[in-house]
This record gives C-alpha cells, sequence and structure tokens, in this order.
C-alpha cells in the first residue's frame, strides 16, 4: 500500500518538476549601439511552448536571470484564441543581452499601459492610449455633422495612468485638469498620421471607419482594427483594413493598412500631418521616410510634435498649405506598415524640436536593427 501511494505522489509531481527545473533562457540580444529602454519584444509562444511545455498561462512569471526581478508580460492573442507571443517589456543596453527565465508563480500585479475602446457615448469615436501620449479617431455617427474629421486626433497627456475613460466622463476634455487635455485641431485632413489614396495628385479621403475590432487590450500592447466601406477614390473603388497597434513606452503607432481595389497597377497614397497657419518647424527625410513636424506653440497649451516614419520607399515629400504629405504606393490587398504619433512638451521628456527629429531618428534606426530573441 505504501508503495502505491509512492508511485501516485511521483506521477502528480513529474509535470511540476518539468516546469519548474526547465533549462530554457531567453537571450534577448540588442547588437546596435542603440540602448533600448521599455521596449517590448515578442517571443513565439510555441517557442516558448518547445522548451516549456508544461506551462501554466494563469501561474507563471519571467524572472531576469541578472536581477532576479519579475519582468512584466503580457500573453498577445491577435484576435485569434490562441496564444500567439508572449510580449515582455525589457531594458538593454547597446551590445549587450538581456537573459530571462520562466518560473512556475504568481506574478507581481502588471500595471496598464495601454488601453482602447469604442465610445459610443461621443459619436462612435474610437480612442486609444499608452502610458505617454493618446490618440482618437471618428466613427459614423458624426459623419455630415460639423463636428465631423478624417484624421487622427492627439490627446497629449502628462502621467503614465490611463486618461481616456476619466476624459470622456469628464466630458471637458479640451481644457488641462492636470494630466493634459485635446487641443489638437484635425478638420479635413489627415491630422496626426492618417493615409489615403492620392489619385490624380488630390487626397481622396474615405468616410469613417464603420466596423471596429479590439484584437489585444494591453497591458502592454493595444491592438485593434477598423473597417471602411468602399468609397470613390477618384474613379478607383477602394476598401480599407487598417490595423493599429500601440506599445507601452512609445510615442508611435504602429498602423498596418491593407486596401483593396480593382487594379493590378499600385496604387498611389499619402501619409499626411497637418499643418498650421503660424510658424512651425519641419522635417522632410525623403531618403529615410521620416516626415517631421514640431508645431507652434499654441499659447499656455504648449506645443506638439508630431511624426510619421514609412517602411516602403518613398516617391516623394511634399508640403502644401494644409498638409505634410508623405507619397508611397501600394498594391491591391498587401499590407502596407508605417508608424506615426506625436509628442507634447509638457509631458517633460521632448521639449523641443531638435529632440523630437533625434526621437523619431532613432525610433527609424529601431526598426532597422531589431533586437534578437533566442531561447537555449
Amino acid at each position: 500500500m505504501k508503495q502505491i501511494k509512492y508511485i501516485y505522489s511521483v506521477i502528480i509531481l513529474l509535470p511540476l518538476m518539468a516546469f519548474s527545473q526547465a533549462k530554457g533562457i531567453i537571450e534577448i540580444q540588442n547588437n546596435s549601439d542603440l540602448e533600448r529602454k521599455e521596449a517590448v519584444v515578442a517571443i513565439k509562444w510555441e517557442t516558448i511552448l518547445s522548451h516549456y511545455s508544461q506551462i501554466d498561462t494563469a501561474n507563471f512569471v519571467v524572472i531576469n536571470t541578472t536581477t532576479k526581478k519579475q519582468i512584466p508580460y503580457q500573453l498577445e492573442h491577435k484576435g485569434l484564441p490562441g496564444i500567439q507571443n508572449l510580449l515582455v517589456q525589457v531594458n538593454v543596453k547597446a551590445k549587450a543581452t538581456v537573459r530571462l527565465s520562466i518560473q512556475k508563480g504568481k506574478p507581481n500585479p502588471i500595471e496598464v499601459k495601454t488601453y482602447a475602446r469604442f465610445v459610443p457615448e461621443r459619436k462612435d469615436d474610437f480612442a486609444w492610449e499608452n502610458d505617454k501620449i493618446a490618440f482618437r479617431t471618428y466613427g459614423k455617427a458624426i459623419e455630415n455633422t460639423n463636428e465631423d474629421a478624417y484624421g487622427f486626433d492627439v490627446w497629449v497627456k502628462r502621467t503614465n495612468k490611463m486618461v481616456v475613460n476619466e476624459r470622456y466622463k469628464l466630458g471637458n476634455y479640451h481644457k488641462d485638469n492636470g494630466n493634459g487635455m485635446d487641443y489638437y485641431h484635425v478638420g479635413h485632413t489627415l491630422g496626426a498620421g492618417n493615409m489615403a489614396p492620392y489619385i490624380k495628385d488630390t487626397i481622396r479621403y474615405s468616410a469613417n471607419y464603420h466596423q471596429w475590432k479590439v484584437l489585444d487590450n494591453g497591458p502592454l500592447r493595444t491592438t485593434f482594427q477598423l473597417g471602411y466601406d468602399e468609397w470613390n477614390a477618384g474613379g478607383v473603388k477602394v476598401k480599407a483594413v487598417k490595423t493599429i497597434s500601440l506599445d507601452a513606452g512609445s510615442q508611435l503607432n504602429r498602423v498596418e493598412n491593407v486596401y483593396t481595389f480593382e487594379d493590378n497597377k499600385p496604387m498611389p497614397v499619402v501619409v499626411g500631418i497637418i499643418k498650421r497657419p503660424e510658424q512651425g518647424v519641419v522635417s522632410l527625410n525623403e531618403q529615410n521616410g521620416i516626415l517631421g513636424y514640431w508645431e507652434p506653440t499654441f499659447k499656455e497649451d504648449g506645443t506638439t510634435g508630431v511624426g510619421a516614419i514609412l517602411t516602403t520607399p518613398v516617391k516623394n515629400m511634399l508640403v502644401n498649405k494644409e498638409q505634410l504629405l508623405a507619397v508611397i504606393e501600394v498594391k491591391n490587398n498587401e499590407a502596407i506598415v508605417y508608424y506615426t504619433g506625436a509628442s507634447w512638451d509638457k509631458a517633460g521628456k521632448i521639449t523641443n524640436s531638435g529632440q523630437w527629429f533625434e526621437y523619431l531618428d532613432r525610433f527609424s534606426q529601431e526598426l532597422k536593427n531589431p533586437m534578437l530573441v533566442n531561447v537555449k
């Protein structure tokens, strides 16, 4: 009888022992000359499972093997039932490697650093934010009203807390109540880096988004999709789906657009930033695909920096009376990716045009030199 009890105990404990004694080490290697701060890194979940086959998704921690401290993480689904990636947020010095391990245990509470939601109580807005900045775009209910706007809106903030729900609840978000505000004007432009077809040298705006879907909602990365019904873009019938991701610690969104149109030829599109009548600072780096703008100071509200980074070749950059534009081409039903976002001098981190343009250049370099992940 004692022998049977002993064998039974071993059988129960084996999976836990296999997990707790796993020797897999996750290496995140930074081969560039740039120190990476607050970087969100994706590790394929199938790779994690190959080393930690008995992992309990509700009861594990990620540990920095040097500091022995827990690392914040997120299980990314990308709108699918199964886990696609393990996201971790790390700091990695230039030419250095950070090593992590996974252990059984209860994770510390992970601070929510990204968030998004549909806002039906405010005429179908869709708003999103991270610990640096916030944005919104406009839905069906506001179309054909004097409040309608075509582009991305910026909500500046000087707190790492989430503010979207609080501001909508207060209603008076055009006034700074202590953590920032909405003083950015979009109007009938692309605002802070939206994209639209550019047919016969004319921007062909769509209606606002009519469909939305949240794919992941924090704490380290928020991703959502917006669907745009077919419209006539200068004689070309076009549909669009835009997938937007915002990582904790980043001033810029990742935007992945898929345009569907009946043409085998590539279609020209533009990414645009609204230009103010007053004097601002413009940076057009066509070779590296970086569009930068440091707005004129808006009285006591401060100064907003806006920028976009293209990952495909730029045909042309130009400035007209209303906007800064970068012209690129897209193919039918093929995803095109770019980055766009903003900063605010009153947040105290980026306080002048030089620092903002340096941030955009650095971000571009980081995209070209991604960190390497290896699980041993």
